[in-house]
């Protein structure tokens, strides 16, 4: 496994970094203003214009759609070349956009690419390739444990030549934007099928009557907005039966294709966040004195930095191979290192960001660092994507199963 930079892929690391030290790290603080402004205003949900302003310069830089693998539309790179750049965009959770490059749409977008109809992909994926439009993937169930898919009851129901939904959805990510045009929608068409065949995804488009958005969810007490996590509920919304995705039954096989680069993003940019936390952390112990001599000299403190740069380095390699892996033998082939780095990942984001905010002191949980955010969005992707339980009971089943194949070889050949 070769991980290291092609020409290519060292130019855009070079372009995406000059990017962020000219223009996302100077407007961090203009962001939140921004946002506090609108709200004072009473209307926090609409978009960024910091966000706004700095799309035309990425895309003139080169630096738009970078996430697709197609070079008609993205920028033709694997997953492990995306990896490094997805890192950089990760450092601060709000610059993804900017690239056209955040969740859900990434997601929404491979989904659209791997599977809608030419159709499908002319009325939502262009626009969404041109950043034109937002969308929200819609799974997730208040009344049962979505950690389990096949508990979605949300109904999905042929009616000649429409289809009716009905059902509550929630931590529909995305949906709170105004320019949210579509939801992917994850439903039950034949409720007494096989487990795994009974949910099929279908495309809504979000103004459809009978969608009613009922609150945004908080994280920690952070709306989210202007991006948003609603609860949404679908009452006898009617879309026509060219709406559904790749056909009835389908949508397990659809949830997997579309998890796999998702859940691997994810970790990417925590990658990028960590450092961004390690990196405050140093500056900040090197500049503060308690006890006669600079925080960065006493011992604890230097431990737990040099613990975070093992740490850091060890969810990069992981994620780097699962990377290669799914370049090379497919998602499938690689669902156990997917698996590994969506609970390692996070859990390291979570623990480095931790002990930056405790090298802050109490200006580590303030507004005034983006620490104490950025740990409420890493401490979120323990459970978006599945939550850790899910992720450690697959790789345990597949670790076992080696054994288990063993034994009834062994068997066999007595």
């Amino acid at each position: 496994m070769d991980f290291s930079y092609s020409p290519k892929v060292e130019a855009l690391r070079a372009r995406l970094a000059a990017f962020f030290d000219e223009h996302i790290f100077p407007n961090e603080r203009r962001y939140l203003e921004e946002i506090e402004i609108a709200r004072r205003q009473g209307d926090a949900w609409q978009p960024s214009q910091v966000i706004e302003r700095l799309k035309p310069l990425a895309q003139q830089a080169g630096l738009w759609n970078l996430f697709l693998p197609d070079s008609g539309r993205g920028a033709g790179l694997s997953n492990v070349e995306y990896a490094p750049l997805c890192e950089i965009m990760g450092q601060v959770p709000w610059a993804p956009e900017v690239f056209n490059c955040n969740a859900p749409d990434t997601g929404n977008m491979e989904t659209l690419e791997r599977y809608a109809t030419d159709a499908q992909k002319a009325q939502w994926l262009e626009p969404l390739l041109r950043g034109e439009i937002r969308s929200a993937f819609l799974m997730t169930e208040p009344d049962v444990a979505s950690s389990d898919a096949t508990n979605v009851q949300c109904r999905i129901r042929r009616d000649g030549d429409d289809y009716v939904i009905n059902g509550r959805k929630w931590w529909s990510t995305g949906a709170g934007d105004p320019r949210c045009a579509l939801y992917i929608v994850m439903g039950k068409t034949d409720p007494d099928g096989p487990r795994h065949a009974q949910q099929s995804m279908i495309l809504v488009p979000a103004d459809a009557r009978g969608i009613s958005r009922v609150r945004p969810l908080t994280v920690f007490g952070y709306d989210d907005a202007p991006h948003g996590h609603m609860e949404i509920v679908l009452d006898e919304v009617r879309v026509p039966a060219s709406s559904i995705l790749l056909g009835e039954g389908r949508g397990f096989e659809i949830a997997q294709g579309r998890l796999g680069p998702g859940r691997i993003h994810h970790c990417m940019r925590l990658i990028g966040l960590a450092e961004r936390a390690l990196s405050l952390m140093c500056q900040r112990t090197l500049s503060r004195v308690a006890f006669g001599k600079p925080i960065a000299a006493q011992g604890v403190t230097r431990e737990r930095i040099a613990e975070a740069r093992c740490q850091i380095e060890q969810a990069r390699l992981l994620t780097l191979k699962a990377a290669y892996m799914m370049d090379t033998v497919g998602n499938k082939a690689a669902r156990a290192e997917i698996a590994m780095i969506k609970v390692v990942a996070p859990n390291m984001a979570c623990q480095v960001l931790d002990w930056a905010m405790q090298a802050h002191g109490a200006a580590g949980l303030s507004g005034d660092f983006p620490l104490a955010y950025a740990y409420a969005s890493a401490r979120t992707l323990r459970f978006a994507d599945g939550p850790d339980e899910v992720h450690r009971n697959a790789i345990a089943k597949l670790e076992l199963s080696r054994y288990l194949n063993a034994e009834a070889e062994d068997g066999a050949s007595h």
